[in-house]
């Protein structure tokens, strides 16, 4: 009788997540086992938690390939739900490839969100300007409010999507007002940033722009959210809301730069307003807010650079 192949155990020797735990792995495998229809082993594993808000890692076995999330938050669960919820409303209203979901697995001690594994190739000018294309597909989907019926979750934090007509208002209570007492609370902003803060958000109407019609956003189109495959762009890690499109377009290069093709593919489906480049610093500062909150003062810096064009 062949001998059965050994999980790679050696990525949790050197750093131990939860998911790689013996049991955990277990009940990874009993579910995928019963999505495909057949017994499924794990084989290896590679750990991709640098990359998000929760330990997170891709599950290899025979010819199948998932990725698995564990969150021990009382709130793990209505995230995930909630961040399916958001993967299939982009996939039914603007057509976007997604992840299929296969499992959420309550532990005793946390949850375990389940799904497809996708293989992620290089990144060159056509898988950027995709990324751009995939991105104003989401776009042209429109609403006559900004908001979403229900609320949501931004990483780790709950998002305020409270229904709204007027843009400004919505960024003002719903995104700006929200994380600055979160970074507050948290003890990370010195009270003569939150100060800065506090004159931008006074001075809104100055920056914000023109009108526009709400459209659909991913809502956190940070570039890490988009995955290159051999298929085309998927999507991950959705917040979804309707509201200003230069949300998305700014959050794509607000921690690392990105080709031009992003926005050359972006343009080819629906243009940019030329003034997005003077408020694109202005939609960063809610991420910027939830970095220090979350991470620390060593985004402080990013944070004052965002706002000094608008004190």
């Amino acid at each position: 009788m062949p001998q059965e192949e050994k999980f790679d155990d050696s990525l949790n020797k050197l750093k131990p997540i939860p998911l790689f735990n013996i049991p955990v792995r277990n009940l990874i495998e009993k579910a995928v086992s019963e999505y495909i229809g057949r017994k499924w082993r794990i084989k290896s594993a590679k750990d991709m938690s640098d990359f998000a808000c929760h330990p997170c890692a891709i599950f290899s076995g025979d010819s199948f390939k998932i990725f698995a999330k564990y969150g021990e938050e009382p709130e793990a669960p209505a995230q995930f739900e909630i961040e399916l919820t958001g993967l299939q409303y982009l996939l039914k209203n603007a057509g976007t490839k997604v992840p299929i979901p296969i499992s959420i697995v309550q532990l005793e001690k946390g949850t375990l969100l389940i799904m497809e594994g996708l293989d992620a190739i290089e990144r060159e000018g056509p898988q950027w300007r995709d990324i751009g294309k995939t991105l104003a597909c989401i776009h042209r989907v429109k609403s006559d409010i900004c908001g979403f019926p229900s609320n949501g979750f931004w990483g780790p934090l709950s998002q305020d999507n409270t229904q709204m007509h007027n843009w400004m208002v919505f960024f003002r209570e719903c995104r700006l007002l929200p994380m600055l007492k979160i970074a507050i609370d948290s003890g990370n902003l010195p009270t003569e940033i939150a100060s800065r803060v506090e004159n931008v958000i006074q001075r809104l109407p100055e920056f914000c722009g023109g009108d526009f019609a709400p459209a659909l956003l991913h809502g956190d189109a940070q570039q890490n959210n988009f995955i290159s495959t051999r298929e085309g762009t998927y999507v991950i890690d959705p917040a979804v809301y309707y509201g200003n499109p230069e949300m998305d377009i700014a959050l794509i290069d607000s921690w690392q730069p990105v080709p031009m093709d992003v926005f050359e593919g972006y343009e080819e489906e629906m243009p940019i307003d030329p003034g997005f480049s003077e408020r694109r610093n202005l939609w960063r500062i809610p991420l910027y807010l939830a970095a220090v909150a979350l991470e620390g003062q060593q985004h402080l810096s990013r944070l004052t650079n965002a706002m000094q064009q608008y004190l």
